[in-house]
């Protein structure tokens, strides 16, 4: 035998007495993080999706504050939902969130965030844009220069910790106070464990929903895709569509 070796092999430098006898057990992946006292800003809170999911988290008890670029557009919008939600401009509702969802309309998603890098950085951004075009034909996606709305909102934000969830939510659905719990899973991608789970936690704040590790951010192209799908499936069906992930 050579030096550096074994008849079973390549020596170790360590002694046996320090190999562990066996791998500490896996992390269970449904084991999420209490978010309840997060406080949670929605930029483009006056929107459909934005309005609809600033109710549905307050309603599960989270605090909320709705952005706007005008914070007298907020206040009222905040004013409407009660729950005490609270409505202030945009850097403000950055500046006081532990959490921000951006769910401004795509023409304005560059520009809103590369004015404010200061005011998030240290957040944690949920991206819930979907870059959408319209046509005759219906709906089709869009492929930013950056890959993705996601992956824009990383490259504008390079102090923050990004993040995207809650793309296939009906706004219809999420505004309308008859209805108890939204039946669908939330995708969430992200660069960091923590972070996808305190995002996945949250999304299962509100009833019917559970959030879903669904990858790195440079897939969330194709999870903003599909909305594009769900608009044709609910034209055709007239349903407000969701998704579930089976098997997990």
């Amino acid at each position: 035998m050579t030096a550096g070796t074994t008849e079973n092999g390549p020596a170790s430098n360590a002694p046996a007495a320090d190999v562990p006898a066996h791998n500490a057990p896996a992390k269970d992946p449904w084991e999420l993080p209490d978010v309840s006292g997060l406080v949670v800003g929605v930029l483009g809170g006056t929107g459909p999706q934005g309005k609809g999911l600033a109710y549905r988290l307050a309603k599960a008890g989270q605090k909320v504050i709705i952005g706007s670029r005008a914070a007298d557009r907020a206040r009222a919008a905040a004013d409407e939902l009660g729950l005490g939600i609270e409505g202030a401009d945009n850097a403000d509702t950055a500046r006081r969130s532990d959490i921000v969802i951006v769910a401004v309309p795509w023409d304005g998603h560059g520009a809103t965030l590369e004015a404010l890098r200061d005011d998030l950085a240290g957040k944690l951004v949920v991206d819930c844009v979907n870059p959408l075009g319209f046509d005759k034909q219906g709906a089709y996606a869009l492929t930013p220069e950056e890959g993705s709305a996601a992956q824009q909102a990383a490259a504008l934000l390079p102090d923050s910790r990004v993040t995207a969830a809650f793309h296939h939510l009906s706004a219809v659905l999420l505004q309308d106070p008859a209805v108890d719990a939204i039946d669908t899973d939330v995708m969430v991608l992200g660069e960091d464990r923590a972070d996808v789970e305190t995002v996945q936690a949250l999304a299962g704040r509100i009833p019917g929903m559970r959030g879903v590790f669904a990858g790195r951010l440079r897939n969330a192209h194709q999870v903003e895709s599909l909305v594009a799908n769900l608009i044709s499936v609910n034209r055709r069906y007239k349903a407000h569509a969701g998704l579930r992930v089976t098997d997990v």
